[in-house]
């Protein structure tokens, strides 16, 4: 059933609307789109009430068409700031016009509309290039800055379920068993007999087990992302899931008293892997929530809009988990490396979390507020 969710959410994305992958404008009026989308599924408030009659519609919004023709009548005076900040308006008249006059003409100019204003923006652009760094260096930072709420959601739940994980393994030292299974415990006490308790981890040659690890990382990413479909509930299974693995995972070690020990090799790859499953319930989130909670669109509209904005996140994570990957595969397997080598590599990786997909979307938001209020 999940590869069928992901199977549909991946055609999703070359939906041909406003937030398609990779749309270049986004950047400089994100942070006021997604504002206003979060404050209509929130309160149930937005610029229209919940059914305006076309001619209202129509007579509310004509003058502000009227400068977008008058704008696209000049194109070598009009000024692209503020044709993006109108164009996110008239995405938003658009997006309206289709939920509730889906078969009248005022929908088809609006479309007509934007389609030219669309390629007045980017008509002078270089496309490839300036996409690709564009989605990186803006659009996703900004994506995960409108999705923070959700992200805090998902590590709580997360570290709640590690906190189950742990509690449960200390009063019942079968429960490993149940959650790991008997052969890797078995495994891994044999290990710890021989002197090599991260010896799981030099098993296999670094090349096939950086394939095989880097494509069960995203798969898992997937389908929790995927099963957000299930108006949350899916991904939140998910995070528990593998959240309560971890916490009896560690605890295990711990009552072998190799805690530090195992802690010090695992987390050089598990810092960015178990922040990326975090930050893939988050997208999960956003994808249930936007069918839990449509505000003013219709429910397939707002899916759409959570759909492509969580398979976005999910996308933007395919490049964390090739690091964590190369790291389990090529690293992990180096015992006999020093505390503070290991150390480094995992205060690094958390840099790297708390900056990109923290801090930094915090920085541009407040960057991209100043430049919308100049």
């Amino acid at each position: 059933m999940e590869y069928a969710c992901v199977n549909f959410l991946c055609k999703i994305i070359f939906y041909k609307g406003r937030d398609s992958l990779f749309n270049p404008f986004l950047f400089a009026n994100f942070n006021q789109k997604e504002r206003r989308h979060q404050q209509r599924c929130r309160a149930g408030a937005s610029l229209y009430p919940p059914r305006m009659r076309e001619a209202v519609f129509i007579k509310k919004n004509t003058p502000r068409w009227r400068q977008f023709e008058e704008l696209l009548a000049s194109p070598n005076q009009h000024n692209p700031d503020l044709l993006a900040g109108l164009f996110v308006q008239l995405t938003d008249d658009l997006s309206y016009a289709r939920t509730h006059y889906p078969d009248s003409q005022t929908t088809s100019y609006l479309n007509l509309l934007a389609a030219k204003v669309h390629q007045s923006i980017y008509r002078n652009r270089k496309e490839d290039r300036g996409r690709f760094v564009h989605f990186w260096r803006y659009e996703l930072p900004m994506l995960f800055h409108s999705a923070h709420r959700q992200l805090l959601y998902s590590a709580i739940l997360f570290g709640l379920a590690v906190l189950i994980g742990a509690v449960s393994t200390a009063h019942d030292e079968r429960f490993p068993r149940l959650i790991l299974g008997d052969g890797y415990v078995n495994m891994t006490l044999e290990n710890i007999r021989n002197g090599d308790p991260m010896g799981v981890y030099k098993s296999e040659g670094q090349f096939d087990m950086f394939g095989a690890i880097t494509f069960n990382n995203v798969m898992v990413a997937l389908r929790t992302f995927a099963f957000g479909i299930l108006f949350s509930f899916g991904t939140g299974a998910m995070l528990v899931y593998n959240g309560i693995m971890l916490g009896a995972f560690q605890y295990f070690f711990h009552t072998q008293g190799l805690l530090v020990t195992s802690a010090l090799s695992i987390w050089i790859h598990g810092t960015l892997e178990i922040s990326a499953i975090i930050i893939a319930g988050c997208a999960g989130l956003v994808m249930g929530n936007s069918l839990l909670f449509p505000g003013t669109f219709s429910r397939v509209e707002s899916f759409k809009h959570g759909a492509i904005k969580g398979l976005k996140i999910v996308i933007g994570l395919v490049p964390v988990f090739i690091v964590a990957g190369f790291l389990e595969s090529y690293v992990t397997r180096l015992t006999g490396w020093p505390a503070w080598a290991k150390l480094l590599i995992i205060g690094a990786s958390a840099a790297f979390i708390v900056w990109y997909f923290i801090i930094y979307p915090i920085l541009l938001n407040r960057h991209a507020d100043r430049s919308g209020q100049n």
